[in-house]
């Protein structure tokens, strides 16, 4: 009932009901997140999430009706936005020029590639996401990755044979 009144209020533009649904939600935003990009993101991008969603909250509260369900989507949708923006970051140094005896253009090639595949991964749904991330981008191991989501390797690891398949579907179209 609080909540529904603080939302009320947020529409009307109150910024102390804004602030106090941030005091109360925050800890859930930033879980969500969390569960989201797994380590693959910085506290500090995950701060920057976290405000995204609130900022969200703010500009669109007279179409919320489920507050808690509302956060939740709005802050998977921003955590996998902001870490395809990290990911795809392009940061061009002398030292980035390939120097393997490649060409330039089969370099930019394999590239678009490596995009390609992050991109059809990052388009998985949680956890397979997660765990592909972890185990292909990471080198983690499916012991270690069953260990930290909790998770039997046997799971991880029938995971990682159905996500490999879509990503083949995915890849291929």
């Amino acid at each position: 009932m609080i909540d529904v009144l603080l939302l009320s209020a947020v529409r009307r533009k109150s910024e102390r009901a804004l602030e106090q649904l941030i005091g109360k939600y925050t800890a859930y935003v930033c879980v969500v997140i969390r569960n989201t990009v797994g380590e693959s993101m910085a506290r500090e991008d995950i701060e920057e999430t976290a405000s995204d969603v609130f900022f969200a909250l703010w500009e669109n509260a007279d179409r919320i009706e489920k507050l808690k369900s509302w956060l939740g989507a709005t802050a998977r949708n921003k955590a996998k936005n902001k870490l395809r923006n990290v990911r795809n970051e392009l940061h061009l140094d002398n030292d980035d020029i390939p120097d393997n005896g490649m060409q330039l253009e089969d370099q930019l090639i394999l590239n678009h590639e490596q995009d390609a595949v992050r991109t059809a991964v990052l388009s998985l749904d949680s956890p397979d996401c997660e765990i592909f991330t972890r185990h292909y981008f990471e080198s983690q191991t499916v012991t270690v990755i069953a260990e930290q989501i909790g998770m039997t390797e046997s799971a991880i690891k029938q995971r990682l044979v159905r996500g490999r398949e879509k990503l083949k579907v995915a890849l291929t179209e």
